[in-house]
């Protein structure tokens, strides 16, 4: 007890001392009489240091400095990628051609912007494809958007005209296999000799949905790069043609080729051109013929027709738009979240490297079929606003 008062009594002699000094600057006056009835002893610099309270470490500023330093640099590299948007959007606008090279730059550019899903630009980008196009209800021809008795124009020779008869109305489902929308996550694959490589596979099957074009191969070990999971791809006439003799022969081959492909739709375009209509017809009797368990379907051609005067209002004119960028923009109305693989229109790759123009072969388009480039840009916008995302080079590996 005696101990407590003592340490009081010299902290209270040292705070008044303090006082006393400040307000007239003299010797700071000494209660001696009421010190020594207390018996406390004098105030030793000993004293002083234990009576001291712990130290206060100062705050840390190095931590403020790097957020600070974080969000000048996050600043510097939103407004670095909203100029590279500002660029391709530009550029879509203009007749001029731009280079290859001048695309890989802004590609290169590109992939290193942080890539954010919007919703709302997603769902305004769908509302806007939807009340154009329609692909829930059109994308497909159905016994509900195909009347019996009705007469088709075809989407290309749009001068002509099938005739829906019985035959045909059967072939059609009542309504699109594809209402069962939306879909959660979606993977529509192209065929770009980037996915060679890539380890894609792994990431392309855990999609909910997934979409390819015109039979590509999917099996051994491509399967790492591309995946083996489909649920719809689309088949060029002409493959039939070429490949399996219009299946005037070679059915058992095409059977087996596509036996892959496990219960996909096979999508074709019937109505596209008059030419390719008995073709389409077949590869359906030929499915029903050895119940197979693939299913043939038919794009709508007032869907197509409708799609390609929407992208021409955005700067692509071609003669026809290229499979893939149809399925893009399906998938767009049907998915709520949509990601692009293989779509790589270029002759080498990101670090200058000859890249095929399929991950199978190196078959060219026709010259001036397709509008690649203006397709692409769009592909790139998209990818900026959030809506898509494309998938730039090799996948992280599991």
């Amino acid at each position: 007890m005696r101990a407590v008062i003592a340490l009081a009594a010299a902290l209270g002699s040292l705070l008044l001392g303090g006082c006393l000094l400040r307000l007239g600057g003299q010797q700071p006056l000494r209660a001696r009489g009421w010190e020594q009835e207390a018996g406390i002893a004098t105030v030793t610099p000993k004293v002083v240091r234990a009576l001291r309270p712990p130290l206060t470490p100062l705050p840390r500023t190095e931590n403020r400095t790097t957020v600070n330093k974080n969000g000048i640099y996050q600043f510097e590299q939103a407004s670095k990628c909203k100029a590279i948007q500002d660029n391709i959007l530009s550029s879509s606008t203009k007749k001029k051609r731009y280079t290859e090279d001048y695309y890989l730059h802004i590609v290169t550019k590109l992939q290193n912007c942080t890539w954010i899903r919007r919703p709302e630009e997603s769902m305004k980008f769908r509302s806007e494809l939807a009340s154009c196009c329609d692909a829930v209800h059109n994308f497909i021809a159905s016994q509900n958007n195909s009347p019996l008795g009705s007469n088709m124009s075809y989407e290309v020779d749009s001068k002509k005209t099938i005739l829906i008869t019985e035959d045909i109305f059967k072939m059609l489902p009542v309504s699109s296999p594809l209402s069962v929308y939306p879909f959660k996550t979606c993977a529509v694959v192209g065929n770009g000799g980037i996915l060679k490589n890539s380890s894609c596979g792994a990431e392309i099957d855990r999609s909910d949905f997934v979409f390819r074009c015109n039979l590509p191969p999917t099996v051994g070990s491509i399967s790492k790069d591309v995946g083996n999971k489909t649920n719809l791809v689309t088949v060029n006439p002409s493959i039939i043609a070429q490949k399996y003799n219009k299946l005037n022969e070679k059915k058992a081959e095409f059977l087996e080729n596509i036996a892959v492909y496990g219960d996909a739709l096979l999508l074709l375009p019937a109505f596209s051109f008059r030419s390719n209509t008995a073709t389409s017809f077949k590869v359906y009797h030929t499915l029903q013929e050895f119940k197979a368990t693939q299913r043939a379907i038919f794009f709508h051609p007032s869907y197509l027709k409708s799609l390609a005067q929407f992208w021409r209002t955005k700067g692509v004119k071609a003669y026809r738009l290229s499979s893939g960028f149809m399925i893009t923009s399906a998938a767009l109305e049907l998915c709520e979240n949509v990601k692009l693989y293989g779509f790589w229109p270029f002759s080498k790759s990101m670090e200058k490297m000859p890249i095929s123009h399929h991950y199978y072969d190196n078959q060219l388009p026709k010259p001036g079929f397709h509008a690649m480039p203006k397709e692409y840009n769009q592909i790139l916008q998209l990818h900026g606003k959030g809506i898509l995302k494309l998938q730039f080079g090799k996948c992280e590996s599991d």
